[in-house]
């Protein structure tokens, strides 16, 4: 361990650990004995680097994440078995990586210029490409193989013995059980669906019974009549996000005033609505 180098005086470093002066280690980390760091690399704070773990150039890692820690395989027995990352990849917040084990190839790897998001987990004996994106959550059990430029959207777990494909695209909440497919845009079906006015949400926040009705009313017109959004729209703007409208005898100030920004919400949606 260089003496040079920019380290916090609460980070702990053990005897042994490798790490050339370019480097930045921020408040309260802990690395091991047997870790081992490139040129400019720059951890935050609060980093667990762990094992036989060996890093590039220039990664960055933000606080908690944790490393080339133990594998979570009840069979390891704490073989000296690695984790080795290559160059330029950020790891976000709380990020686990696990170290190999003897049954699966001893080895665990990250190639260069990933982005690893935050609470991602990359469980023991996986393979990380180059240039991948891991999203928020993703969750890789063992053996997991992701090829160079893939994404992986976030909260998706993926399979043990899994393959991702290179530049394939997960989308969000895809639960992957299978090899993905290389070039493909894979995704779960969204049926999402609005069930409704949030009756029971509204009234605790003090929504009148005039201001619930002509919500009510909106909703149908939107989702139970035979309208398209478009014509729906133009039907709400002129039954009920006015005061005035004949169609609306006696309607309260505010609950127009709720209707007319119902009515701006779905006009300004970039990307349509769910209804």
């Amino acid at each position: 361990m260089s003496t040079s180098s920019r380290i916090h005086p609460t980070a702990i470093i053990a005897p042994g650990a490798q790490i050339p002066a370019s480097c930045s280690i921020g408040p309260y980390c802990t690395i091991g004995p047997n870790v081992v760091l490139g040129e400019d690399c720059e951890l935050i704070s609060h980093v667990v680097l762990d094992g036989h773990t060996a890093f590039g150039g220039g990664n960055r890692i933000f606080p908690f994440a944790c490393l080339g820690v133990a594998p979570q395989d009840l069979k390891y027995a704490g073989e000296p078995t690695r984790c080795t990352i290559g160059d330029l990849n950020t790891f976000r917040e709380y990020v686990t990586i696990s170290r190999g084990t003897s049954g699966g190839g001893g080895e665990t790897t990250v190639g260069s210029g990933c982005l690893i998001m935050a609470y991602t987990h990359i469980g023991h004996d996986s393979h990380i490409g180059n240039g991948c994106i891991l999203a928020n959550s993703a969750t890789l059990a063992g053996h997991v193989i992701v090829e160079d430029y893939a994404v992986v959207g976030a909260l998706c777990p993926v399979h043990q013995f899994c393959r991702i494909g290179k530049y394939s695209y997960i989308g969000g909440g895809t639960t992957i059980t299978q090899d993905v497919l290389p070039y493909s845009l894979t995704s779960i079906e969204r049926n999402n669906h609005a069930y409704g006015l949030n009756k029971v949400g509204l009234e605790r926040r003090g929504f009148s019974t005039s201001q619930l009705k002509a919500l009510r009313q909106a909703y149908r017109l939107l989702q139970a009549s035979k309208l398209n959004t478009t014509d729906a729209l133009a039907a709400i703007r002129a039954t009920l996000a006015e005061p005035s409208s004949p169609n609306a005898p006696g309607m309260e100030p505010e609950a127009a005033e709720h209707v007319a920004y119902l009515a701006d919400f779905i006009a300004s949606s970039p990307r349509g609505i769910i209804k």
